[in-house]
């Protein structure tokens, strides 16, 4: 084999161990990570705006899972958490193959509506990426009106917080 030919082969920086960073909370902050895959970018390998949301969306649900309260079954219970307010603020893109925190935290619970902050940034907190308020209120699925409050499970689930 050629030595030449291997030597200019072009190496990929080594990939963070997603799996030795443990999700969970910090303070009062719940911890997420994500990778910014292909799928995730437009065609400049900067993630898609949208990206963002959903990357706050799973936070959101792995954080309510680790207190006690499972989406789909909140679902079938014939609940929903829609979410009826939202202000993102894009401080830096994210690109891609690029690690990133994402970190939720429940800052108020106002009777059936939840107000919820978010942080995007890199896994070292030298960077932040996104800041958002997301507000969620709860709906009954079947008939389409907001809840006069909350499920008890929920409720409970909460309060662990």
């Amino acid at each position: 084999m050629n030595n030449t030919a291997t030597q200019f082969q072009p190496q990929l920086p080594p990939k963070p161990d997603l799996q030795s960073c443990s999700q969970g909370t910090s303070g009062d902050w719940f911890e997420y990570l994500v990778q910014a895959y292909p799928h995730h970018t437009d065609y400049a390998g900067v993630v898609w705006h949208g990206t963002y949301l959903t990357w706050m969306e799973e936070a959101r649900v792995e954080y309510l899972h680790q207190l006690g309260i499972d989406f789909a079954t909140l679902v079938g219970m014939g609940c929903d958490l829609p979410v009826v307010e939202l202000s993102v603020r894009y401080h830096r893109p994210v690109r891609m193959g690029q690690t990133a925190l994402v970190k939720a935290r429940m800052a108020d619970l106002e009777g059936v509506r939840i107000l919820w902050d978010y942080q995007i940034q890199s896994p070292n907190a030298s960077e932040l990426y996104v800041s958002a308020q997301v507000t969620l209120v709860a709906v009954d699925r079947e008939k389409g009106k907001i809840l006069r409050q909350l499920p008890a499970t929920i409720q409970s689930a909460l309060a662990k917080r």
